[in-house]
């Protein structure tokens, strides 16, 4: 399916212009428009100038948080454009989910000129931040706790040099730094419940980075969010939890034959699962919360949606 004017939202940290043109000259594209981003704006402002530019195709050449703030655009203004992704940050969640090829970008091109679109949904979390509200869009996955400070305790210059694994060496003190606190949870207008949990995570896919699957029955065009919450308390907690996520749910998955497929493992003494359109959350004491990688401050209350089959994407 070839579009007739294709818009190139781009971050310059991640790539120079030069090679993003070498790569597409490889392709077949017509008509093309190029919007740079701005550390003060990872890409809103550059994909509504590039559909006010007239384009049916906006590219996204960047890392989690470009390709989130095109997203975010599209879906709110529910765009007539179709989303492509050129990966080039560490994470690339959604392309990771989706198959897009990652470290050959003449490969990303054809891939989001020439594939077929396919609808998915859009989830939106609305946090309470020092007596106001923000709204921001995630195309996989959001929460607290590991999670959230596996991103925040991070260093940066080793994710330079070592892209995903960088997160691996930042898991203990993720772990550390994660605390159970007790949690209320609303679900799609069903009277509340109290949980404890050290993490939360509600994902519209569920791959993460190093292909490590943690919400394997989640599908990012079924309509539906699926919630992820972890409790787990001293180290028989912890083998439980890690039983759960690395075994059940990943490797027994993947040595099972296709006609022995099952669903992903409901719960476990330290692990829920549950399957929501609309989520409230309520912490006992405020938390970093991020959306696709993206620190998003602290926040006691979110309020989880999905805006079902909101981009196009290919």
């Amino acid at each position: 399916m070839t579009a007739a004017h294709v818009g190139i939202v781009w971050n310059p940290s991640k790539t120079s212009r030069e090679d993003l043109e070498a790569a597409l000259a490889e392709t077949s594209a017509g008509q093309v428009s190029w919007f740079e981003t701005s550390e003060d704006d990872p890409g809103r402002a550059a994909t509504r100038r590039a559909l006010e530019a007239g384009a049916d195709l906006v590219l996204a050449a960047g890392g989690d948080g470009t390709v989130r703030a095109v997203a975010e655009h599209l879906a709110e203004v529910e765009a007539n454009a179709d989303l492509g992704i050129i990966p080039l940050g560490t994470g690339n969640l959604l392309a990771r989910n989706l198959d897009v090829p990652l470290g050959d970008l003449p490969a990303a091109f054809a891939r989001a000129l020439d594939g077929e679109p396919k609808t998915i949904d859009i989830g939106w979390a609305e946090i309470a931040v020092d007596g106001g509200s923000e709204r921001h869009a995630f195309t996989v996955m959001a929460g607290f706790g590991i999670d959230a400070h596996m991103i925040t305790e991070t260093d940066d210059d080793l994710k330079d040099k070592a892209g995903w694994l960088a997160y691996v060496e930042s898991l203990g003190r993720a772990v550390s730094a994660s605390e159970i606190i007790d949690v209320r949870l609303e679900a799609d207008g069903r009277e509340g419940a109290d949980d404890q949990a050290h993490t939360l995570i509600v994902g519209n896919c569920g791959t993460i980075q190093g292909g490590i699957t943690i919400l394997p029955d989640a599908d990012p065009a079924d309509g539906e969010l699926d919630l992820l919450v972890l409790n787990a308390e001293g180290i028989g907690g912890w083998v439980d939890t890690l039983r759960n996520m690395v075994w059940d749910n990943g490797l027994k998955r993947l040595l099972k034959r296709d006609d022995e497929h099952e669903e992903g493992a409901e719960s476990s003494e330290s692990t829920t699962h549950r399957r929501f359109t609309r989520l409230t959350i309520e912490l006992e004491e405020p938390r970093v919360f991020e959306v696709d990688g993206d620190d998003l401050d602290e926040t006691a209350r979110i309020e989880i949606s999905i805006q079902p089959a909101a981009v196009r994407i290919r």
